[in-house]
């Protein structure tokens, strides 16, 4: 097991780093944290900035599991991925599909400023790029009431010919459960698993059909495979959106789950303009390799990536703080 905290004198580097997005994602359009080199390699620690400290501590877990120890043995050698599309125009987001190889689209909706319309729009031309054997998904980010979400997903359901998935129409367990009711789409669980207090007893079972599993907010690799056999459902490993650094986490969780029956959201290393590795963890005909250890960044990357000393400033206090409530009894 990995120390539940380090002595971060005792890392060999620290290094800050902020890549822009190519499109806002998620209400992002820098991506920003810290890179933690250890004895058993590199982390990242990159809490989005609108978590307080405390929902930041899992973050700092999983950093310093991959500093610290090895991954578990994985039982294949390369995992299928989806590729995600923003929400962005629907001419734009068929170029997105057609330019990453992948079979399966996760699109996003419910965008704050955009239609139903403007949805709809972007389903279908993803069904397009995909033609007739894709697969295409959709998140709304706990944007929907009940209501809604049923309206919502039906229509778009048609408009993609078929929905593998909605994930987190809703914020709460109880709503996804009665629209799991309601509709003929499976739905799939991400924030009220790993935002819950305590994701090992979150029961999700009646509320959903797949769980959506993230192995930097939920405290590591090991964890992470916890919450899966805990959940009880299928699962889908999808990123934090980090870099090649701590994709590589997410893509060991992948390798590690006894089953994997759905393509995993692991291709988002496209959506940054930049990243700190020479070799990106990018899709190869729609597939990632699972490597047993993180990639090691490159100097000459992370020197172009690093922000202003202000940002740096802030991201190390951030850092720090974490640390110490992680070091609390």
């Amino acid at each position: 097991m990995a120390p539940a905290t380090i002595d971060l004198a005792e890392l060999d580097a620290v290094r800050v780093y902020a890549l822009p997005m190519r499109n806002k994602f998620r209400g992002v359009t820098v991506r920003r944290g810290v890179l933690l080199s250890g004895p058993a390699g590199w982390g990242e620690f990159c809490p989005f900035e609108d978590y307080d400290d405390a929902q930041s501590v899992p973050w700092l877990r999983a950093a310093l599991e991959a500093c610290t120890e090895e991954w578990p043995e994985p039982v294949r050698d390369r995992i299928p991925v989806n590729c995600t599309v923003p929400a962005v125009p629907a001419e734009k987001a068929a170029a997105i599909v057609a330019a990453s190889g992948c079979g399966t689209a996760k699109v996003k909706i419910a965008e704050p400023g955009q239609s139903p319309g403007d949805d709809v729009e972007r389903v279908a031309a993803v069904r397009d790029a995909l033609g007739p054997g894709g697969a295409i998904r959709v998140d709304a980010n706990a944007a929907w009431d009940v209501e809604t979400a049923i309206t919502r997903i039906r229509e778009l359901d048609k408009a993609a010919g078929g929905l593998e998935y909605a994930e987190q129409p809703c914020p709460t367990i109880d709503e996804l459960a009665v629209v799991r009711r309601r509709v003929d789409v499976r739905i799939a669980a991400d924030e009220s698993i790993r935002r819950a207090e305590d994701p090992l007893r979150v029961a999700v079972a009646g509320a959903a059909d797949v769980a959506i599993i993230k192995a930097t907010p939920l405290g590591g690799v090991r964890r992470a495979l916890r919450v899966a056999e805990a959940c009880g459902l299928p699962c889908v490993v999808s990123s934090a959106v980090e870099s090649s650094v701590g994709l590589a986490a997410q893509v060991a969780l992948a390798g590690s789950l006894p089953e994997l029956p759905f393509a995993c959201g692991l291709g988002t290393v496209a959506l940054l303009d930049g990243d700190v590795v020479a070799d990106s963890l990018l899709p190869v005909d729609g597939h990632l390799p699972v490597l047993r250890r993180p990639p090691v960044p490159d100097p000459a990357r992370v020197a172009a990536a690093t922000p202003p000393a202000d940002v740096q400033r802030y991201w190390l206090d951030r850092l720090r703080r974490v640390h110490d409530l992680l070091a609390k009894p």
